[in-house]
């Protein structure tokens, strides 16, 4: 408890902030200006490959495709500095990965940019594998060359071919969700357990308990585990977005966990001596201010997003507006105003407690 109670100090929030912007800088900094240009980094079938002066990536939509069920195969062809590349000559081709056999390609054709999509139904369950030709020059478009028995052999064609594999499954889809679901919920149900039982427990004590407070840490807690469930749907874009909501995530459950600890042993520390007293509250206006700092700015930085183009954006658009960012930005707000409560409640507790010392 020593320990929480040195890392609630005034320095507490600095320390952790500063470290972080730099470590964000360095990292704006040092990046490509794009990653793929998919709609979301997918988290199952997809890969990067470099192919000649290009770097490719790929991606499945359904991410989770399963058997005869019609999915795009989408590809997203950049010069090695994250530029777009545009007027490639392409073929695509689908070979069976445990009998080797082509079973669908698709003829070369000239693409305007290197974000091109096919669609393809893959027949059964198992793994495959998509290989990307790139002519190197003009290319004999509409013309298919004849299946390989060595993928990446560019013999009689002057192109450059990358692979990428792939899996097709009836219901890895439902398995990766309900994991997610439950890394979302656990944790939450496990915390407000905790609290539950604690506020339980106090109030059989007869202990004054404030019912707000448990709420607005929960809040917190929540508000830091959506941004960190859904880092992903920003990567594809920049890598930089994903890690920037993992380290708001981050901070928004260290400052939910902080502030929960100190109000556990608030009691026994305001209960000893003035001077205490008045220590313990001084913390926990340093804690609440860096909530409620970091929280408005999360605020601040969504509302500008979803009005202009994020900062480093590189197709200089605005955020879409989406369920999950609605869901967090409610959180927040609820946060927001829920912290200056809190700094509200603590300062009125330390008024009654100098007046009770004072009779």
């Amino acid at each position: 408890m020593r320990i929480i109670a040195l890392m609630a100090r005034r320095q507490f929030a600095p320390a952790i902030a500063i470290p972080t912007l730099i470590v964000l800088a360095s990292l704006f900094a040092s990046a490509p200006d794009a990653q793929a240009h998919f709609e979301h980094f997918t988290h199952y079938n997809n890969r990067g490959d470099s192919i000649g002066p290009y770097y490719a990536y790929e991606a499945l939509e359904p991410e989770y495709a399963k058997p005869n069920e019609p999915t795009a195969i989408m590809f997203s062809v950049q010069d090695h500095d994250g530029h777009d590349t545009y007027n490639i000559d392409t073929m695509v081709e689908v070979y069976s990965a445990e009998t080797g056999e082509r079973l669908k390609a698709f003829p070369w054709t000239r693409q305007d940019t290197g974000d091109f999509q096919v669609f393809y139904d893959f027949p059964k369950v198992g793994n495959y594998q998509i290989v990307l030709s790139v002519a190197k020059s003009a290319a004999n478009l509409n013309s298919i060359d004849p299946p390989r028995n060595t993928l990446t052999g560019t013999s009689g064609c002057n192109c450059d071919r990358a692979i990428f594999n792939i899996s097709i499954s009836d219901n890895f889809g439902t398995i990766w969700t309900s994991a997610m679901i439950v890394a979302v919920v656990a944790p939450l149900a496990v915390f407000g357990g905790v609290l539950a039982w604690n506020y339980s427990s106090r109030r059989k004590s007869g202990i004054h308990n404030n019912t707000a407070r448990y709420v607005i840490m929960l809040a917190a807690i929540a508000g830091g585990i959506v941004h960190m469930a859904v880092y992903s749907e920003h990567a594809s874009l920049r890598i930089e977005y994903s890690i920037f909501l993992i380290v708001a995530g981050a901070m928004q459950v260290v400052y939910g966990v902080i502030y929960t600890l100190m109000a556990l042993m608030g009691d026994s520390v305001t209960g000893a001596v003035p001077e205490a007293a008045r220590e313990y509250y001084r913390k926990t206006v340093a804690v609440n201010i860096f909530g409620l700092v970091g929280t408005a700015i999360l605020l601040g930085l969504y509302a500008y997003a979803v009005i202009f183009p994020p900062p480093l954006s590189p197709n200089n658009l605005p955020e879409d507006i989406d369920a999950a960012g609605i869901l967090a930005k409610s959180i927040e707000v609820f946060t927001v105003l829920g912290i200056a409560y809190l700094m509200r409640l603590e300062k009125q507790r330390l008024a009654r407690y100098l007046r009770k010392e004072q009779v």
